[in-house]
């Protein structure tokens, strides 16, 4: 199992980040609330890690913290929940804000995350339930530094789309932002709110 990655980030495109650990470059998809802590290309990086073995393939899950990559785990034990739908809800919900959807039951919202039907929130509130902290402090968040894209308008709408929205909806949503001067992070950020909100 690899559990950990320390390496120099060579690209981050979401949900694709690119890191090079003496020499070998890991490919892992990673949720947005990852992405916006992330530091700039060609800088240091550690990373939690999770890997999934499957008959066409091993696939590799970073998370900044390790509270993230615990509540992913948490999320595989679920019924229905695979790693796609996992990702969707750590990229759709901070840790702070998905605990607080389990304790005051908050189906409603949990169904705006892709990939997440009532029933499937209904579990995700039963079987979370008792592994959630009861008190989780807040995560600190900051926004990624470092270059922004040739387009961030068509790199926001294309990670919302591989996180598992229909393109109209992801082109909806990302138009609903003010996207002038922003990088990708920011704008799929912004329109993952005006989603939620």
């Amino acid at each position: 199992m690899i559990g950990r990655l320390h390496g120099v980030l060579l690209r981050k495109e979401p949900p694709a980040l690119l890191v090079d650990v003496s020499g070998v470059a890991y490919e892992l998809e990673a949720p947005m609330t990852t992405f916006y802590e992330l530091p700039a290309v060609g800088d240091q990086v550690t990373l939690y890690t999770h890997l999934v073995v499957r008959e066409d393939a091993h696939l590799l899950y970073g998370f900044i913290r390790e509270t993230q990559r615990r509540l992913f785990r948490d999320l595989l034990k679920v019924n229905g929940v695979g790693p796609r739908v996992a990702l969707a809800v750590l990229s759709g919900l901070s840790d702070e804000e998905f605990t607080r959807c389990v304790a005051e039951e908050d189906i409603a919202r949990l169904t705006k995350v892709p990939g997440i039907g009532r029933k499937t929130a209904e579990r995700l509130v039963i079987e979370m339930r008792d592994k959630l902290p009861q008190n989780a402090p807040a995560p600190a968040t900051r926004l990624a530094a470092g270059a922004t894209p040739s387009d961030p308008v068509s790199e926001a709408v294309s990670a919302l789309v591989s996180l598992g929205y229909k393109p109209n909806e992801a082109s909806r949503a990302v138009r609903g932002v003010s996207a002038k001067g922003l990088s990708a992070e920011e704008i799929i950020r912004q329109a993952l709110k005006g989603m939620a909100g």
